[in-house]
């Protein structure tokens, strides 16, 4: 039997983050949007608030919750303000290697202090010439007695100036791609690792986003996750863990411009009418909401599948792409329907239209979720017909 209810905790910390993004993201996105400063002041609010850091387990400090919970909080931060959320979740991200193949020791030393004061984590994969091509990482990584050393660059590293950790992808040899991938914890105060100025960006200004420049940064071997040539494996396991959260955040946003649509047309007049007698936005409404329940329900798909059965990569990737693409239709209604009000920053879809965009390009490309969905339809898919007919029968049955 499916059951859809929530549990009265998960709906307690549904309502806790509402309040929180309703309270303190909501009025300051506008001001963070144009600034482009680093909201510092909302990211130790949340913190205290206990909504950063979900996943990291009680005996390392944290709540343990599932990929459920998680996509939850942050359905409702994103509906608040993209950018500001990106900035919170991207602990999670970074954090994300360090749970799937750390020690126990690993965990204590770098997962603890997240939970007892407000520090970040960075996750460093993309690199000026790759992002979604995780196997042409090109930063180098060689051997030298208890210690490995970096060399190379990472560029669009989410919170990175203000980070404490970096986890961190490096290969022994690109020329062999995947197979020589390593996954290092690396500390930010390391010498000869440097962040650039921060990027200006279309959308997802509250966030802070810069280069790494990594030159003989020497890593204890104590910091490698896994084994050597792990690397590629721990970045497929993360982002399987970490994209149902993806299309939470679009999911929400997509919310936030419906909401906004529903309530400029109660308000707006045209031909002496309110625009919410038209069938033409009666329609674009239905439509919004119709896309926005189904993103809700792939990722909650996604999120149950990784959280109680495991491999959740053909969930993962199907709700991302679907969800990011509704988020971008719904936001570019939203403008449609406010008219050259919605052009113009001193209405709020402006801004979700512009964040709307980056949910299909970070953490692995739409087109990326298509081409892994599509090698899963053509060498992974078990047909329901146990025999595919090559021509329809034109005779009548004879029983």
């Amino acid at each position: 039997m499916i059951d859809f209810t929530l549990t009265k905790e998960q709906i307690e910390l549904r309502d806790r983050a509402r309040v929180f993004a309703q309270e303190y993201m909501l009025p300051y996105a506008h001001y963070y949007d144009k600034t482009g400063e680093f909201p510092r002041p909302i990211m130790q609010k949340c913190w205290e608030a206990g909504l950063m850091n979900l996943a990291i387990p009680k005996e390392y400090g944290g709540q343990g919750l599932g990929i459920l919970e998680q996509c939850l909080v942050v359905e409702e931060m994103a509906a608040g303000c993209a950018g500001m959320t990106t900035s919170i979740y991207v602990n999670s991200l970074g954090a994300e290697p360090i749970l799937v193949a750390g020690t126990d020791e690993q965990k204590k030393k770098y997962l603890r202090p997240l939970t007892e004061s407000l520090k970040f984590i960075s996750f460093a994969c993309s690199e000026p010439g790759m992002g979604s091509d995780v196997a042409g990482i090109q930063t180098l990584v060689e051997r030298d007695g208890d210690n490995y050393v970096l060399n190379g660059s990472k560029f669009w590293i989410t919170n990175a100036p203000h980070a404490d950790t970096f986890t961190v992808f490096a290969s022994r040899d690109p020329s062999k791609r995947h197979k020589a991938l390593c996954a290092f914890i690396v500390d930010a105060d390391s010498p000869g690792l440097k962040t650039g100025r921060p990027v200006e960006k279309m959308g997802h200004r509250a966030s802070t986003t810069t280069s790494v420049i990594l030159r003989d940064v020497k890593v204890p071997a104590e910091n490698l996750l896994g084994a050597e040539g792990e690397g590629f494996k721990i970045a497929m396991k993360t982002f399987s863990l970490t994209r149902p959260a993806i299309a939470a955040f679009a999911t929400g946003l997509a919310r936030s411009a419906m909401e906004y649509a529903r309530d400029y047309v109660g308000k707006r007049e045209v031909f002496g009418e309110k625009l919410l007698n038209f069938e033409v936005i009666q329609f674009k409404l239905a439509e919004m909401f119709m896309k926005i329940e189904a993103a809700r329900l792939m990722y909650l798909k996604a999120a149950w599948t990784t959280d109680f059965v495991g491999d959740s990569t053909i969930q993962a990737s199907a709700a991302k792409a679907f969800a990011t693409d509704v988020a971008m239709e719904v936001a570019s209604e939203a403008v449609q329907i406010h008219g050259g009000y919605g052009y113009i920053d001193q209405y709020p879809v402006e801004k979700l239209f512009r964040d709307a965009k980056l949910y299909q390009i970070y953490e692995g490309t739409s087109e990326v979720q298509r081409l892994i969905l599509a090698r899963h339809v053509l060498s992974g898919y078990e047909p329901a017909m146990g025999k595919i007919p090559r021509w329809y029968n034109n005779k009548p049955p004879n029983f």
